[in-house]
């Protein structure tokens, strides 16, 4: 059992949660995830580690409440427990000082996991600049976090509430007409998201970095649910990535994929929201 020490409400139905997990944080780099269920009855839930602490054994997650699964992790109150909490699981991202700008690229909660990262290549040397999307103002999440580990921050949102109005690839137009030397970015958030900057990133010639988490089940390549094309290869984001080429990616497949259960998981949440959660 995993015992929940904190839980946040960040923004309407986002929540951040530590998980006394030591094991995992002693092993956690920046890039991995971890699968959890809520309790026996419970399904598999994928979820890229946002923060870790191997002092104090401390591996922090961030959701957000969309299906039945997410809906009963939400539940869960500070000193309660999970039965399950697996990890670390995948390849780490790669770490190492780049000959130019690191840029990460969060969007909604995709933030979250762009803080290892963005840490981890702060400390290897990097210039590191973040970019934070969320459709307003209201909902964006962990700005503070984010300038301690990063040289600049630039926001968008979609109602123009904060920062650059309009998409994430606008302040990477932004970084590139400005002269910004990318190396690299990392780019973690929606699947149309992560599209949309690797069509942008394509025309400028700059390496991108996308972090997938398609329908997984056992997270450990043996039931080949979490399979991808990346360019001439078909790859398990499980044990191969989650990280991957973005201009490879077959983005198209991916979002047939991730919609195969849309209709199951409305029935299921309905049916959790008229009978009540009946954890005890």
């Amino acid at each position: 059992m995993f015992k929940i020490l904190r839980k946040e409400e960040l923004s309407p139905n986002v929540f951040s949660m530590d998980i006394d997990a030591p094991r995992v944080a002693k092993k956690a780099q920046a890039g991995q995830f971890i699968v959890l269920r809520v309790d026996e009855k419970g399904e598999r839930i994928p979820l890229t580690i946002a923060n870790f602490n191997r002092e104090t054994g401390v591996v922090n997650i961030v959701f957000q409440v969309i299906g039945a699964s997410t809906m009963a992790l939400a539940a869960v109150e500070p000193g309660e427990s999970i039965i399950d909490f697996v990890g670390p699981l995948g390849q780490p991202s790669e770490i190492k000082k780049f000959d130019g700008t690191v840029v990460v690229v969060g969007g909604g909660i995709g933030v979250a996991p762009t803080f290892p990262i963005a840490r981890a290549m702060k400390e290897a040397g990097n210039k590191v600049i973040a970019i934070m999307g969320a459709k307003n103002k209201d909902i964006l999440i962990m700005e503070d976090e984010m300038k301690e580990v990063t040289d600049e921050i630039l926001i968008t949102t979609d109602d123009g509430s904060r920062g650059i109005k309009g998409f994430v690839t606008y302040a990477v137009q932004e970084l590139a007409e400005r002269g910004e030397k990318i190396a690299q970015i990392t780019a973690i958030g929606p699947v149309i998201m992560m599209k949309s900057v690797a069509d942008c990133t394509r025309e400028l010639g700059i390496h991108t970095v996308v972090s997938l988490n398609p329908i997984m089940v056992d997270g450990t390549g043996m039931c080949g649910g979490c399979r991808v094309q990346v360019g001439d290869e078909t790859k398990f984001a499980c044990v191969d990535g989650p990280e991957f080429d973005g201009h490879l990616v077959d983005f198209k497949a991916l979002m047939s994929r991730q919609r195969m259960y849309r209709d199951l998981e409305a029935e299921e949440k309905d049916h959790i929201c008229n009978i009540g959660l009946g954890r005890k």
